[in-house]
């Protein structure tokens, strides 16, 4: 399952550097269509994908996690593999509303590593699956600027689609699903609307998705920025490969520590890591903020990276903990929905902050955003624990 969450997150990622390039090959657009249409084919994707996520949860409740890794594997394969073949904006804007639709590979593989885990040790498996799509995910772009500079963008989609189509493969016929899920299906199941009031009734679970909408809204919001604000710091005609290692720190910090966090989450709880993560995340965006030099801004991402690489796993491995075995692939479908939905507000809101004061302000507001989740999720445990002795 590592090797084809690598294979899927560095393929899903080798187009993303070049999709506004791709567009301009379409015909003769002016700078300000190209950006805007980019930002659309862009969010599309996770828009789509917020929508849909709670549903394929809940079919992987039903009938297993593996069927929805197939359909969603093939999916996105063939769906990059048209993209190849576009000639207008509207094709690729189709083609990449279609892909949102079975966006749903990496996510549901932690659905189904975490069924499978006893959760005990839940939170040191997520992490390690976890570092193989940050593995994936840093090699992606690399590749992928590599591959359209040598065969052209055509080509790149089409073998980004192969290399897809056989990481599902590889999970085909290398990946079992145990029985347990069937076991405890034949028991009990609940409606849509038993699981939604049962996350309203749970204050952390609740405050959990509501992380994640603000957590990926920060992260989000800084990221297409970078290159911009890297190159306010550096005077130099390599900004783009400069971006890159600045963008790549974070990966390499998450890389580092995303296991151990998801350990010590095992050890003392990961709710309480989770606040630790919060506040660490939230201190470390200042800095960025007032960076003069690079290499200032590369060791703080650097550093941001080591502690926002164990969020998922342990929201993940918590959700393990507290959900019934039988709707955990729809609230995880929920927690997944709420990042797509951050994916989308992120970039946006970046976009709009920098317009009207600075990039800089941009990480502030991004620091501001991972306090509000400390507090929230602070709030939300205090709530819990007061109710629990209390009864």
């Amino acid at each position: 399952m590592w090797i084809a969450n690598f294979l899927v997150s560095a393929s899903a990622t080798m187009i993303l550097p070049f999709l506004s390039l791709y567009i301009e090959t379409f015909g003769s657009f002016s700078p300000d269509y190209v950006q805007k249409w980019a930002g659309y084919v862009f969010g599309v994707t996770f828009l789509a994908a917020f929508f849909i996520s709670p549903l394929w949860g809940r079919f992987g409740d039903k009938h297993g996690y593996k069927p929805i890794l197939m359909i969603t594997g093939f999916g996105i394969g063939i769906s990059i593999f048209f993209m190849g073949f576009t000639d207008s904006v509207m094709e690729l804007f189709i083609l990449r509303l279609v892909m949102g639709v079975v966006t749903g590979f990496i996510p549901t593989s932690l659905a189904l590593i975490s069924s499978q885990t006893p959760k005990e040790i839940a939170g040191k498996v997520l992490g390690t699956l976890q570092m193989g799509t940050v593995s994936g995910g840093l090699l992606g772009p690399l590749f992928g600027g590599l591959l359209a500079d040598s065969f052209g963008f055509q080509y790149t989609f089409f073998i980004t689609s192969f290399v897809i189509v056989a990481a599902t493969l590889l999970v085909s016929f290398g990946i079992h699903e145990g029985n347990e899920r069937q076991k405890v299906k034949e028991k009990i199941s609940f409606t849509r609307k038993e699981v939604f009031f049962y996350i309203f009734k749970n204050p952390v679970l609740l405050s959990i998705m509501i992380l994640s909408l603000l957590i990926q809204t920060a992260n989000f919001s800084v990221q297409p920025l970078l290159a911009l604000y890297v190159n306010e710091l550096v005077q130099t005609t390599h900004i783009a490969f400069l971006a890159g290692v600045a963008f790549s720190a974070t990966g390499f910090g998450n890389l580092l520590a995303t296991r151990r966090w998801g350990k010590l989450g095992d050890d003392i709880g990961h709710e309480r890591v989770i606040l630790i993560l919060l506040l660490s995340a939230s201190i470390l965006f200042i800095p960025q903020a007032l960076a003069t030099q690079l290499w200032q801004l590369v060791l703080f991402r650097f550093m941001f990276g080591m502690v926002v690489g164990g969020i998922i796993p342990c929201m993940t491995a918590y959700i393990r903990q507290v959900a019934p075995l039988s709707m955990q692939g729809e609230v995880l479908g929920y927690n997944v929905s709420f990042r797509f939905l951050g994916n989308v507000i992120g970039p946006v809101m970046g976009g709009l902050i920098s317009g009207w004061y600075n990039i800089s302000t941009v990480f502030f507001v991004t620091s501001a955003l991972f306090l509000a989740a400390f507090v929230l999720l602070w709030w939300s445990v205090r709530k819990t624990e007061t109710l629990l002795s209390s009864s």
